[in-house]
């Protein structure tokens, strides 16, 4: 087997027999970016048809929260950008549903659509060059550039797929929005694993919230009988 680096090390093939990974099951911390960091590897990633791609990419995962893999999976007729939705045709467990995602969203990814009409027909974010054009762009290639263009962007914290997706639960957390809208919108199949999801306020945010409460109201009569 061939990959972008070439051909497979023997000691690579080694290692790899009768072993699992070292990260598998592995569960991450939820720990979302910023917004200004996600926005400066967006930035970093820049405005050739490779850094369209990708922000076209960051893109949906942040702001429709979308998993990489439903992300890859997307076809250019899924998007309905006069009704701001998305359509995910088989989500985790092989579910279908239809997803929000905002102006400024679409806005950021319409130089990538543009481009995307010059490829030949296929998944929305494929392979850009070489034979395989038009064809599914690999999950694995997509960790590695954001890996890659999040440290030339001086993001010093781990950034991943799901990191963008977690970003974006905890922005909609924030900004007020119903647990079961959230839950709905990540595609979660009950409301305990979308809380999971809202870790990543911290808490001195939640300290700061309830230190600054209205105090308690009784009703005017009450108080004249004590």
């Amino acid at each position: 087997m061939l990959d972008v680096s070439g051909p497979r090390r023997a000691s690579d093939q080694f290692l790899r027999i009768g072993r699992r990974p070292g990260n598998k099951g592995r569960r991450y911390p939820a720990d979302p970016p910023r917004v200004e960091e996600i926005v400066a590897v967006m930035r970093q990633a820049g405005t050739r048809s490779h850094g369209l791609r990708l922000r076209g990419l960051i893109t949906v995962m942040w702001r429709a929260g979308l998993r990489v893999s439903e992300a890859l999976g997307l076809a250019e007729s899924d998007l309905e950008a006069n009704s701001g939705s998305v359509l995910v045709r088989r989500g985790k467990g092989g579910h279908r549903r239809v997803v929000g995602m905002d102006e400024w969203a679409w806005g950021q990814l319409r130089p990538w659509l543009a481009f995307r009409e010059t490829l030949p027909v296929g998944p929305l974010f494929c392979v850009i060059t070489g034979a395989t054009r038009g064809r599914p762009w690999s999950s694995a290639q997509v960790r590695a550039d954001l890996r890659r263009t999040a440290a030339r962007a001086g993001v010093r914290r781990r950034f991943a797929p799901h990191q963008l997706r977690h970003a974006h639960a905890v922005e909609m957390a924030r900004e007020g929005v119903p647990l079961n809208v959230i839950q709905r919108q990540l595609g979660h199949a009950n409301l305990g694993v979308t809380s999971i999801y809202l870790q990543g306020i911290d808490s001195g945010e939640i300290v700061e919230t309830v230190r600054t409460r209205r105090p308690p109201v009784i009703p005017a009569a009450a108080a004249l009988r004590s």
